[in-house]
């Protein structure tokens, strides 16, 4: 079976990057993905794949039925939003939709997805159980599209015993794959802050309370108190934007500040939300200002749960050799995938797509990110032995 999948993700490899290149051309932003999932439609219909669309309006959830559907049921997640970024990579893929661009590999994810689902349904009598395949819109922007979707049921009618997603690595070298046991990525918290203090002209102090200041100090303490001091858990409290409406001989009569909080504990970060908030309304009211405080909670905790991953490190092993599957580290970058890993047992694994020797270096988040497409056999032929390890050969 690993060789009538290793066979088939080969043979299919160029149309997976037809796929993936599509899918690059014509980005779409966070809910927005009315044209990709038309398109991941059409070739859920050319394969033959029965699928439902309009999940969170542009969700597609389709089931791949093998002997014996109702014996297990498993998932994977392939997310398909792109980012409001100008692409400037000279390539013939290169993003035709204007200052939008999947700078995040989830054109890789989804192309990949579909690459396991032709190979998956070809072998489906060869295998008992049920595959659910999610392509999921919104995964960059709150509340997550994973939240809605589990709201509009999409872990029911069948629900999975597991699901499994994978994302794109380009620090690691194309060939590779990693996983990690329990805590993986951090919840994410925006912060927004508007200190209130009175304007005036900058060459008359007493005739005003600068709220620069005031947020200055707001800013200061803060890092003191969650950065350089140690925290219950694994903490990140950094501010990245601060605006003030003056000029050199103007002081604003407020302030805004924008900023994130992440960590790996669910408890500490409600406290840490209440303790932030006191620290900064004391020191703006003890300097004679108001502050206003509000958090907006992002995405929880990523858990990977150590039997399915523990499962899928080991299929992985035997697919492409021990020396090719990597421990990951943990992260303080987030994924919404967290969602479904708070509802059900879930394993979210790295798919290496870098390539020193070509120059594809890259992170994502850039206007230069790409992948080594070679990448994209390892990622459908993986996904296909992942299920077909967990619903087991016949």
């Amino acid at each position: 079976m690993k060789e009538k999948i290793k066979i088939a993700a080969k043979k299919y490899l160029s149309e997976t990057i037809e796929i993936r290149r599509h899918l690059h051309a014509y980005p779409e932003l966070s809910f927005e993905e009315y044209a990709t999932s038309d398109y991941i439609a059409s070739k859920l219909k050319q394969y033959n794949i029965p699928f439902s669309q309009g999940i969170v309006k542009t969700g597609i959830v389709a089931l791949i039925e093998g002997n014996n559907p109702s014996k297990k049921v498993i998932a994977f997640r392939a997310d398909m939003d792109a980012l409001p970024i100008t692409e400037i990579n000279n390539v013939e893929y290169k993003s035709k939709n204007a200052g939008i661009m999947h700078a995040c590999g989830h054109d890789v994810h989804s192309a990949s997805l579909l690459g396991a689902a032709k190979i998956l349904n070809e072998l489906k009598n060869e295998f008992e159980g049920t595959i659910k395949l999610i392509f999921q819109p919104g995964e960059e922007k709150l509340p997550g599209g994973a939240s809605l979707m589990i709201k509009e049921n999409v872990l029911e009618n069948p629900r999975p015993q597991s699901i499994l997603a994978q994302h794109v690595f380009p620090s690691m070298e194309v060939g590779k794959v990693g996983f990690r046991n329990g805590m993986y990525m951090a919840s994410t918290d925006e912060i927004y802050v508007t200190v209130i203090g009175k304007g005036g002209h900058a060459a008359m102090p007493n005739d005003y309370n600068n709220p620069l200041l005031i947020a200055s100090k707001i800013i200061l303490e803060l890092h003191t108190i969650f950065m350089l001091q140690p925290q219950k858990a694994p903490t990140v409290l950094a501010f990245g934007k601060i605006a003030g409406n003056g000029a050199t001989n103007v002081i604003p009569n407020e302030v805004l500040l924008e900023g994130t909080f992440r960590t790996m504990n669910e408890i500490w970060r409600k406290e840490a939300h209440s303790k932030m908030q006191n620290i900064a309304e004391s020191i703006a009211l003890e300097m004679g200002g108001i502050c206003e405080f509000k958090i907006v909670s992002g995405y929880p905790f990523l858990v990977n749960d150590e039997t399915t991953t523990n499962n899928a490190r080991a299929a992985a092993e035997d697919y492409l050799g021990k020396e090719n599957v990597e421990e990951l580290p943990m992260r303080m970058t987030a994924e919404d995938f967290s969602f479904y890993s708070q509802q059900i047992p879930s394993c979210f694994y790295r798919l290496g797509t870098g390539n020193k020797s070509k120059g594809i270096v890259s992170g994502v988040h850039t206007s230069t990110f790409d992948i080594d497409e070679n990448a994209l056999e390892i990622g459908a032929g993986l996904i296909a032995w992942l299920a077909i390890n967990e619903l087991k050969v016949k």
